[in-house]
């Protein structure tokens, strides 16, 4: 129920009047959160240009949606970002090499089991993939059973302590009607032994240990259209 989670106005938001600047309307708040000690990183210009045409982006429009972002999020900071995560995991190629052009330290565009080294062209790029492991809120919500009384079960369920475990959260929904909920999530997975960090916590010293792997695009339980995964050579 997409209406009642993010309200028409984000639903309609950048079809048909222009998305507002946030960094613009909210920059105290990221000011707020990176000096709380929150890891701070890019994650798109204008989101639903992102999502409907990204394949269609030529390399410069990939870039300069790049440089816009990196731009304002530096201008907030007063540094600029180190990390990115496209919008709805949609990643390609030509996105991975204009992503080379900025300092960041590593990304976090696609969804997959394992971090890696992404391969472009049989070229290894220098910014390492961590992706997302978990399903997210809006994904398994309605599915199979799962509702609100039972998802931080299922979701503890899905934790392995010997594997990679990435969870993507909105503010749309554990920011705000889900934030008790997953408020019990975060302890209950405390008191299991599992511990909160930054992605860039998770990178070994040695970029080189991690494997290299493609992005491919494939359809995704619960998403619309294709995303970004890994494939392991």
């Amino acid at each position: 129920n997409a209406a009642s989670l993010y309200g028409p106005e984000i639903l309609l938001m950048g079809t048909f009047w222009p998305g507002p600047q946030i960094g613009k309307k909210l920059g105290q708040v990221i000011r707020e959160a990176a000096a709380a000690g929150h890891e701070m990183g890019l994650h798109t210009w204008d989101h639903h240009q992102w999502q409907s045409r990204i394949d269609s982006m030529s390399d410069a429009q990939l870039f300069q949606s790049l440089q816009n972002g990196v731009d304002m999020l530096g201008e907030i900071l007063g540094r600029a970002p180190e990390t990115s995560a496209v919008p709805g995991w949609k990643c390609t190629d030509a996105v991975l090499t204009q992503k080379t052009k900025f300092p960041f330290r590593y990304n976090s565009d696609c969804r997959g089991d394992r971090m890696f080294n992404p391969m472009v062209g049989g070229k290894v790029l220098a910014q390492p993939q961590i992706p997302v492991t978990l399903p997210t809120y809006d994904e398994v919500l309605g599915r199979n059973g799962i509702t609100n009384a039972n998802y931080n079960d299922y979701m503890l369920g899905l934790l392995q302590p010997d594997r990679l475990n990435v969870l993507t959260i909105h503010a749309e929904a554990e920011g705000n009607i889900c934030r008790d909920m997953f408020d019990e999530f975060v302890r209950k997975a405390m008191d299991q032994g599992y511990e909160f960090v930054p992605l860039s916590g998770l990178l070994p010293e040695d970029f080189s240990m991690l494997p290299t792997g493609r992005i491919v695009n494939r359809e995704f339980p619960g998403r619309e259209g294709w995303i970004s995964c890994i494939e392991i050579d």
